[in-house]
């Protein structure tokens, strides 16, 4: 059927069925994010799902590889996005976001979200974090790195498949994990590490996926990973390694921009994005730690992971100032011979 006598067919219906007309003026909210966040298995469908059941309006999820990406894209587009709610920077892109002009203060009281370290904004609501780990592969790493310096250091023959920080917000992690621990020295940590990285992915969803499929031992990743295997598998065999020096933290956030189409409902999601109604799909969809209630207990699963020793997080101030120069040293690191 042609298109234009599809819509035809829909504005005579209309006339007939006020439902069909009713159901035409419905508020679209659009909402850009990461891939996994809207993938079948991700958090996306059940949030939508609950979200439209209180809003009498249609939520339109549009997803980019990873949280830089996004970034990414909201500068290409300018003004002009489409978008209303961005869910998915975390706080080491916020004082970048901020400086593009395109988010204006979301008015939500945000009180109820609670991090480690704690977490305060007048634009970006928190709604989970996790720490960044190396998981690995229990069948075929019997001996896991224990530290940063291990990994760096250990065998070039034990591969870790790690994300891009030009693309990747858990790339983005590694690179201020690893400043976080050797400082001026990380240049020299790189090009170690670079003879035990398979490959550099865009995202984490692709690094992740050789993982599991077995095409390398390590990957960057969360300690709330393993919970995943554990609940939806019952499988212990992927598990995070702890790191003595600690581990860096990401928490994820979403705002609205100041051009939105649907700014009310954009207020309206980010105020419900800390209810139970989209806390509830974070830690078995996202795998990663509510920022407030869930309407019932974590499962147990959750009380098996690694409790870092160390949090690491630098200032959204200091990732803007020094991301740019850090991620040419990574790359002059990574490129070199």
């Amino acid at each position: 059927m042609h298109r234009r006598f599809f819509v035809q067919g829909l504005v005579v219906a209309s006339f007939l069925l006020p439902g069909v007309l009713y159901a035409q003026d419905k508020k679209t909210l659009t909402v850009y994010t990461y891939e996994s966040f809207v993938s079948e298995w991700g958090p996306g469908p059940k949030v939508k799902a609950a979200f439209e059941k209180t809003c009498d309006c249609t939520v339109n999820f549009v997803g980019v590889a990873d949280g830089v990406a996004l970034l990414n894209r909201l500068k290409l587009e300018g003004e002009g996005s489409k978008a209303d709610v961005v869910v998915g920077l975390d706080t080491n892109l916020i004082a970048e976001a901020r400086e593009t002009g395109l988010f204006e203060a979301s008015g939500v009281d945000a009180s109820a979200a609670k991090v480690p370290g704690g977490f305060k904004d007048d634009i970006f609501v928190p709604y989970d974090y996790g720490h960044f780990a190396v998981v690995y592969d229990t069948q075929t790493l019997k001996n896991p790195p224990k530290s940063l310096k291990e990994l760096v250091e250990g065998d070039p023959a034990q591969k870790i498949a790690i994300q891009d920080p030009r693309t990747s917000t858990p790339g983005l992690g590694l690179l201020l994990w690893m400043k976080s621990v050797y400082g001026d020295k990380a240049p020299e940590a790189w090009a170690k590490l670079k003879n035990r990285v398979l490959t550099v992915t865009p995202g984490w969803s692709e690094s992740y996926g050789l993982f599991t499929k077995g095409e390398v031992p390590m990957v960057l990743s969360y300690t709330t990973s393993p919970v995943y295997h554990m609940v939806a598998e019952h499988s212990e065999r992927y598990q995070a390694a702890a790191f003595e020096e600690g581990h860096y933290i990401q928490i994820e956030v979403a705002g609205i921009l100041k051009n939105a189409p649907q700014k009310e409902l954009a207020k309206q999601f980010l105020a419900f994005s800390l209810t139970p109604g989209f806390q509830d799909a974070i830690p078995e969809n996202n795998w990663m730690m509510p920022v407030s209630d869930t309407s019932s207990p974590l499962p147990e699963a959750f009380s098996k992971l690694v409790q870092p020793s160390k949090t690491f997080l630098m200032s959204p101030e200091e990732v803007a100032k020094n991301r740019k120069a850090w991620i040419d040293e990574w790359l002059a690191a990574m490129s070199g011979n």
